[in-house]
């Protein structure tokens, strides 16, 4: 049964993030609370002009060890845990002189703040593992009855208005949802640890024994993939992608977005311009040029149906050029390093239409991949293999000309972007067409080679990436018999043999990368 709430008349604050505490002080303070803090937080409460009672005058018992020891005493737990209703935990409280503690502001040493610090050591590391301030916060959380937590400077105005509004008591629906916030943030801060210590001694196993995924609610979307479907964005994805302009993100746009950023970052924007367009997460064609605008018009060009609705990615300064050409189809996300202010003038009159400006070098392509299954996750290493082309085997009598190397190469790193069963046509600077999504490979060849002919691309002398072996011929002689005059591919098949037999018979050069690109 709950119980009813008592008034907060002791406060015990002792915070790493000292935002907001002077203000929270003061209104407790106003309040008739009695303050209680520790070391620095003490500190700034009294050069405040607020009254304040030290921890270890409380406990009679100094700071130790270098101020690993200051909180963890019977008369600071005790008041926190006791249970104010039973009369065993008043005798004990009673017999022990402690007195209650009715609110607890702690925040955590910065131990991600600490570890994410290029060429910090293992010393500072592990100095930044709070103890005392979990057992606080966990000690509140748990007596949540009766005792109030705080650990989000971001709550305290709330939270002094309701005690202004209340005679100085938190009703029990808010003692519920900051406790709740409190397991919360000692889950994610143990889970960090965690995560380091495992990645201090990573070994052969990437994969640690326990997974620990804890990850803040970034955002409430609209719905998900369907209107009738709610969704949510967690983690840090907003940190390394900021809107400029338009609606928010729905479901499908991060999934776009993601599948953008993931296919741009394959080309290095010191090399050249890099443009993808891609429709429901999947690339609809891929350029590269001397300025973006060039760029773009050699990816439009491989699928000119498909773009409107669709996301555009640059790797570069998204200029008042590719903003006039990009701005004469309605495009649901437009995503560059950079805009220029006339670009964004440009761009910004169009309401629906979102810009986002993302930092290509924060990503982390070594980021393990997720995807969920009933009960749990499936967790894998990301597909980082498009250099296997380097050390590829010309596995036919005739080897690629220099063009047809430089051709093969940027189609081996789009075609990891689409759907199995997966090819590419391409060109040493752009896509020429694209067949995905097939339950079979001769069906993506055919699909791919069909759409070139109606939008007009001539595939003579193309080449072609496919992500997987070709299992028979067919799907190899479909491909030169739509114009492909070299071939790259995993290789590995049981028909292997009969695969470059029809590659020699035909005049075309092949390469075996032993490196497969399946994406489902």
């Amino acid at each position: 049964m709950t119980q009813p709430p008592s008034r907060v008349r002791r406060a015990l604050l002792s915070v790493s993030d000292k935002t907001g505490l002077v203000e929270l002080g003061g209104g407790l303070a106003e309040l008739g609370v009695e303050l209680v803090a520790s070391g620095g937080s003490a500190g700034a409460l009294r050069e405040a002009g607020l009254e304040v009672v030290d921890v270890e005058s409380l406990t009679a018992s100094p700071e130790m060890l270098g101020g690993r020891v200051k909180t963890l005493h019977p008369l600071v737990h005790g008041g926190i845990l006791n249970r104010r209703d039973l009369a065993d935990d008043r005798r004990d409280v009673e017999a022990h002189g402690i007195r209650d503690i009715d609110l607890v502001v702690v925040n955590l040493y910065p131990f991600e703040a600490t570890v994410a610090r290029e060429g910090v050591s293992r010393a500072e590391a592990v100095e930044k593992i709070d103890i005392g301030g979990p057992s606080m916060i966990r000690s509140a959380a748990k007596n949540h009855a009766f005792v109030a937590v705080l650990v989000d400077p971001a709550d305290y105005r709330s939270v002094l208005d309701e005690l202004r509004s209340a005679d100085g008591v938190l009703g029990d629906a808010t003692r519920r949802r900051l406790a709740l916030k409190a397991f919360e943030r000692t889950a994610a801060y143990d889970a960090a640890i965690a995560t380091w210590l495992a990645g201090e001694e990573p070994g052969d196993d990437p994969f640690p024994a326990q997974l620990s995924l804890v990850l803040p609610r970034a955002a409430s979307l609209r719905y998900g993939e369907n209107p009738h479907q709610r969704a949510a964005l967690y983690g840090r994805f907003l940190e390394l992608v900021e809107p400029l302009h338009g609606k928010e993100l729905s479901f499908n746009n991060l999934v776009d977005v993601q599948a953008a950023l993931a296919l741009v970052a394959e080309f290095d924007p010191a090399d050249a311009a890099a443009v993808a367009i891609l429709k429901h997460n999947t690339p609809c064609g891929a350029g590269l040029g001397d300025s973006p605008l060039e760029a773009y018009e050699r990816a439009f060009a491989t699928d000119p149906d498909s773009p409107f609705g669709g996301i555009i990615v640059s790797n570069q300064l998204f200029d008042l050029p590719l903003a006039e050409k990009v701005d004469e189809i309605f495009t649901e996300v437009l995503i560059a390093p950079e805009f220029s202010d006339e670009a964004l003038a440009l761009l910004r009159k169009k309401k629906n239409r979102r810009l986002l400006r993302v930092d290509l070098a924060a990503i982390d392509r070594s980021e393990l991949d997720w995807k969920r299954v009933y009960g749990g996750v499936i967790v894998q290493e990301p597909d980082v293999a498009v250099e296997a082309l380097a050390s590829a085997q010309v596995a036919t009598a005739r080897k690629p000309s220099e063009d047809e190397l430089a051709a093969l190469a940027f189609a081996w790193r789009v075609v990891k972007h689409v759907k199995s069963n997966a090819v590419v046509f391409a060109a040493r600077d752009r896509t020429l067409a694209i067949g995905g999504g097939a339950t079979s490979r001769v069906d993506a060849v055919h699909a791919a080679r069909e759409k070139a002919a109606r939008v007009g691309n001539d595939l003579a002398g193309s080449v072609l990436a496919s992500d997987a072996f070709f299992p028979f011929p067919d799907g190899l002689e479909t491909a030169v018999a739509a114009g492909a005059s070299a071939v790259v591919q995993p290789g590995g098949s049981a028909r292997d043999e009969l695969v470059v037999e029809a590659a020699d018979r035909l005049g075309i050069a092949m390469l075996f990368t032993g490196a497969r690109h399946f994406r489902h």
